[in-house]
């Protein structure tokens, strides 16, 4: 009989040349399962998606209760439909003003797309400020917003209007001019490597564009939602953005993301014409059930409380010499090595030790560490164990 992993090849379209295929057949909190039982800690919770862990109970219940009322019924923004609107206020009471008005969408990408169309229009200027090594998404937009020419090149010409500045040199930030529609940038960078910016950096930025009217668009689709131990990301900087973007973790494990700005702001979806930005599934039912329920977890467990000192476990526990650096901020953390061979050794080698984890886009000599919020100190340890283990027989070979 054909296996599920020559109908996955067979059938699934494929994105790398040579995928994990490890076939999981169920997970929970940070555990998951493969067909043979074998159990694997997931370190990077599907790419900081399961904020509070797979299949949580009280996400569960919370899909289940709404799917038993209704699912879909039209088009984004015309119906009432209670679970959108006790999220968006929910998500409304946690930001700070003036950011009081939300549009869901379905992914990350969307919702990096969405900003574009915002910013251009709010502003009528069409100049977008980018920064090296960013990553916001594959759609076309998106793409055109990536700092990595690799991932562009194949599909040149990009949008126009894009400019590229070094991340964190504050003397590129005055290249943001009064042509400046907006600049979009990630909170904490995530494929380079989890980098931080610095934050005289963020202030100026903040200030660069308070001085020429252009938009400031925090991307915090994968440090968002409680990663770094505060709920978002530019609250570490005593900043306000003019548009957030959220995702990933937002969905409890479902399809969920948002752009958030004034409502002033986004009134220009409104009309000139009307329906200037639909979704068909955007703000679907079941995922913002879902992602209210997580958010409700992320408080009533005080996760947020909890997030430093398992950092600071994480980082207590991994040492070995061929470590050249734990960096990053709260549960997004990455070890670099010395080189990409070495860390795809360390990788290849936690896959086997029951260990799930990964590289980055443009940081392919750092390792991913992105647990679920919710894992215990006990599990921290067994997973560094298997850490530091996989290191050493990586470096026999």
């Amino acid at each position: 009989m054909i296996s599920q992993r020559q109908l996955f090849l067979q059938y699934i379209a494929q994105t790398s040349p040579e995928p994990v295929t490890l076939e999981i057949v169920r997970a929970r909190g940070v555990k998951m399962y493969d067909q043979n039982g074998k159990m694997y800690y997931d370190l990077i919770s599907g790419i900081n998606v399961s904020a509070v862990g797979h299949c949580h109970p009280q996400v569960v219940k919370a899909i289940h209760q709404q799917a038993s009322k209704f699912m879909h019924l039209m088009v984004y923004g015309e119906l009432v439909q209670s679970p959108q609107v006790q999220l968006a206020q929910k998500l409304v009471d946690l930001l700070p003003q003036p950011l009081d008005n939300v549009y869901f969408l379905n992914s990350g990408t969307e919702a990096i797309e969405a900003a574009i169309k915002l910013l251009r229009k709010f502003t009528g200027r069409t100049e977008i400020i980018c920064f090296s090594n960013a990553y916001h998404g594959s759609t076309f937009g998106a793409l055109s917003l990536i700092g990595d020419e690799k991932y562009k090149a194949a599909f040149r010409p990009v949008m126009p209007g894009i400019k590229t500045l070094p991340f964190n040199d504050i003397a590129a930030l005055e290249q943001i001019t009064n042509n400046t529609a907006g600049v979009i940038i990630e909170t904490i960078q995530g494929e380079a490597g989890v980098l931080l910016p610095g934050k005289v950096f963020m202030h100026v930025l903040r200030k660069r564009c308070n001085e020429t009217g252009a938009l400031l668009v925090l991307d915090e689709i994968q440090c968002g939602m409680g990663r770094t131990g505060l709920m978002f990301a530019f609250q570490h900087y005593g900043i306000v953005p003019d548009i957030i973007t959220l995702a990933k973790g937002l969905g409890g494990g479902l399809p969920l993301s948002a752009t958030i700005s004034s409502r002033h702001i986004m009134s220009v979806f409104k009309e000139n014409p009307a329906l200037n930005h639909i979704t068909t599934f955007g703000g679907n039912p079941l995922c913002c059930a879902a992602s209210l329920a997580t958010i409700q977890v992320i408080e009533y467990e005080n996760l947020l409380q909890r997030i430093e000192e398992k950092e600071m476990l994480f980082r207590s526990l991994l040492q070995h010499h061929a470590i050249q650096e734990v960096r990053g901020k709260g549960l997004m953390l990455c070890i670099r090595f010395e080189s990409a061979s070495i860390n795809k050794a360390v990788i290849d080698k936690c896959i086997e030790n029951g260990l799930f984890t990964d590289w980055f886009l443009f940081a392919e000599d750092c390792l991913r560490i992105s647990p679920p919020l919710t894992i215990t100190k006990d599990e921290i340890s067994q997973v560094c164990n298997i850490l530091i283990k996989s290191i050493h027989q990586a470096m026999m070979v």
